[in-house]
């Protein structure tokens, strides 16, 4: 019996140890090759997509590192500078995040010249190719780079889809998603109304340009004072580090208490406002 019991626990826990220690397998299907991850999608919706993601992670250590030195000889003091090495740390995702912000409004904002110049080709009897690739001279200047990109690429390879999908990848912008995919549809099955189809985005994505123009005007004043009353407590302690006998205090647990809580506060207080405020973004739901 108690060889029995002794068999019975030993085979458990190899299988316990085989679930986490030997490779799994899927059953069926070929195995799905990994997407893009967090940060390299918001490098290239900044237009940063040949940036790696380590590359951007070590920019950001290098500048946390240098807010700390500079807090540190400056004050003194461990705990504001570790909290100033945070914030340094930081500055350059907020940085690529309101540029792909940017980004992507200056495209919104250019797309329906874009649509009018494809669909005035079209009409001028150009093939779909031919009045894409135009776009990299003829179309808006912040699209020209990728259209050009996508003229070399047809150039080379000579496949409409393929060119297309690097069309997506160096856009990496949900209008631009919905305007490739309509092309593409339209290249595969015939498109008789493609010119109606263009015209039609074209006026949809001006009304739509102009209702999000009005609606962040009257937003932008939110914003502006969620982020004017973060930043005022840390400016002024920053303003206080270069007073050595008053920044001494946050050395002592009551002042990394009161950094601790202070930050805590202000990332609840934004984040909280911004989500008040915020407009609905639209997402890539077709890359």
């Amino acid at each position: 019996m108690g060889a029995l019991l002794g068999l019975g626990v030993g085979v458990g826990l190899l299988l316990i140890w085989s679930a986490f220690a030997l490779p799994r397998h899927r059953a069926e299907g070929p195995p799905r090759s990994a997407g893009p991850g967090r940060t390299d999608r918001l490098l290239a919706r900044a237009g940063m997509g040949t940036t790696s993601a380590r590359a951007f992670w070590v920019v950001c250590a290098g500048c946390g590192l240098v807010a700390f030195l500079g807090i540190q000889v400056v004050s003194q003091t461990l705990p504001v500078s570790l909290t100033f090495a945070i914030m340094g740390g930081y500055l350059p995702v907020g940085l690529v995040t309101g540029r792909a912000r940017r980004r992507q409004a200056e495209f919104a904002e250019v797309w329906p010249e874009a649509v009018d110049n494809l669909a005035s080709a079209v009409r001028a009897g150009l093939s779909l190719p031919e009045a894409v690739g135009g776009l990299a001279v003829r179309g808006p200047e912040p699209l020209r780079p990728a259209f050009a990109r996508f003229a070399l690429d047809y150039q080379v390879s000579g496949r409409f889809g393929e060119s297309l999908d690097g069309l997506k990848r160096v856009l990496a912008d949900p209008v631009g998603d919905r305007v490739v995919e309509g092309l593409r549809i339209a290249r595969e099955v015939g498109g008789g109304d493609l010119g109606r189809l263009l015209r039609n985005l074209s006026g949809y994505l001006r009304d739509e340009a102009r209702t999000r123009s009005e609606l962040e005007s009257r937003q932008s004043w939110t914003v502006n004072g969620a982020r004017l009353a973060v930043a005022a407590p840390w400016l002024v302690l920053l303003v206080m580090s270069f007073q050595s006998e008053v920044i001494g205090r946050y050395a002592s647990p009551g002042g990394v208490v009161v950094l601790v809580l202070a930050a805590l506060a202000c990332v609840v207080a934004y984040r909280v406002m911004m989500r008040i405020g915020r407009l609905p973004t639209e997402r890539r739901i077709l890359s």
